[in-house]
């Protein structure tokens, strides 16, 4: 019997410091080029060379303020500040590429649904069906004032919205244009038939839409629906929406019963349950022997800040840590921030000096750290003993980082069967779940609002 194939994202932003903050002063980052298009195109080049599934991209609007309630440290270390639009690199990066796939990060909050729709219907027509869309709702009070509202919309509420956003979305790329809607007849002079195109109608509570959807069909009409969050009503939604679920794991006992959860959500929503693949986001650090692993380990965390992951951590869970002394308990605060972020906290036995060694590479994900072997031994466990499908790969030094995952790793895992020796054919949604369609399974809550539904 074939092994699992294992599915790799490199985890990005458009920005300098995005997971393991202070690394940007190591001699071979080249992360403050991040604003220029050939920084962009090399990566994509790069990734597509190791097969890489996608380029995962994160985004935030706002600023990480929370901790000593400033972005002083933000701005010298570079903490997600300065960051620039990541669906701007697409068209860029598809253009070098073939196969890669493309995981967009967009803020519902304040993105009006008409027009994001065409957005992504003209990047997922450009890339030939290579975008995915990770659906966020923000989480930072500072984004909420620099839009125009006085605080962040409370948790469980931003998800009412986003289902209603949705369902706007679901009806303009799946039902106001038939499939055979484009005749492209020059002889009869009928591009578009009037017959097949249909005015999309919502009237709701968040959103009033009456109009065409501005695009004709793009290869897969709906890009792939990424999403993370492990809350209850965050389950809810994953289960009625996402195809992919990004989620943070630090032990296989509890990321099982995440994957699990999940897993239960899609048949809750009358799907199946391997209709959500599931990545975790992961360092690794890897070289020829142990040896030179650890020694590459201990020669990163001398550029690494570990009080800029606090600060970024500040403001994930909303607590000011600055505000305790190294060894005083860190106080648990319901807050409408990361839940599963709080989460943690929750048992009260958290201490800033804790919280630094846990940030001591500047972020807070797991870190695999070894030869080829010992690496891939790890990773086809974590897929084995809890029901993931794959990885977003961060970057610690760039592109380093993922240099030696693709000159050391990827060789072993296709040795073992572990890890594709190309790609399949078709658009990215057809690549992660290969059933043959490139639109949304009929199954998917958004296959209700076709036309002909």
């Amino acid at each position: 019997m074939s092994k699992k194939k294992i599915l790799i994202n490199a985890f990005n932003m458009n920005c300098i410091g995005h997971i393991n903050h202070g690394m940007w002063t190591h001699p071979q980052d080249t992360s403050t080029r991040f604003n220029t298009l050939e920084y962009w195109t090399e990566l994509a080049q790069l990734l597509e060379r190791g097969l890489f599934d996608g380029l995962f991209i994160a985004d935030i609007v706002g600023v990480y303020d929370v901790y000593q309630q400033s972005v002083d440290v933000p701005l010298k270390e570079s903490i997600q500040l300065p960051v620039n639009d990541p669906l701007l690199l697409v068209s860029a990066m598809a253009a070098v590429t073939k196969n890669l796939g493309f995981g967009l990060t967009a803020n519902l909050t304040y993105e009006l649904p008409y027009l994001f729709a065409r957005r992504m219907s003209t990047l997922d027509h450009l890339s030939g069906g290579r975008v995915g869309w990770n659906i966020v709702t923000g989480y930072l009070d500072s984004a909420a004032k620099a839009m125009g509202l006085t605080e962040q919309v409370e948790h469980d509420r931003r998800y009412d919205q986003a289902d209603e956003y949705l369902e706007v979305l679901y009806k303009l790329w799946e039902g106001s244009w038939e499939n055979d809607a484009v005749l492209n007849d020059p002889v009869q002079r009928i591009y578009a038939q009037p017959d097949k195109v249909h005015k999309v109608s919502h009237a709701g509570e968040f959103y009033q839409v009456e109009g065409y959807h501005l695009c004709e069909p793009s290869p897969q009409r709906t890009p792939v629906l990424f999403q993370a969050g492990s809350s209850e009503r965050g389950l809810t939604f994953a289960g009625r929406h996402a195809e992919c679920v990004f989620i943070s794991g630090q032990t296989k006992a509890a990321t099982k019963t995440q994957v699990d959860n999940l897993r239960a959500s899609a048949v809750a929503a009358g799907r199946n349950p391997d209709d959500i693949k599931l990545f975790m986001g992961l360092n690794v650090i890897v070289a020829p022997t142990e040896t030179e692993a650890l020694a590459k380990r201990d020669e990163y965390l001398g550029y690494a800040s570990a009080e800029a992951g606090v600060a970024h951590f500040s403001s994930s869970t909303g607590i000011d840590f600055a505000d305790y002394e190294l060894d005083e308990p860190i106080q648990y605060v319901k807050n409408n921030a990361i839940q599963s972020a709080t989460k943690m906290l929750q048992n009260n036995d958290w201490t800033r000096r804790k919280l630094l060694e846990e940030h001591a590479l500047g972020g807070r994900y797991m870190t695999l750290v070894g030869s080829p072997e010992q690496v891939a031994d790890e990773l086809e466990s974590w897929i084995s003993e809890t029901g993931l499908d794959g990885f977003n790969l961060t970057r610690i030094v760039t592109p380093q980082s993922y240099i030696d995952f693709i000159d050391l790793v990827v060789p072993e895992l296709q040795r073992r069967g572990s890890y594709k020796t190309a790609y399949d054919t078709g658009s990215l949604r057809q690549k992660l779940f290969v059933e043959g369609d490139a639109h949304l399974p009929e199954r998917h809550t958004g296959a209700a609002f076709r036309h002909n539904a």
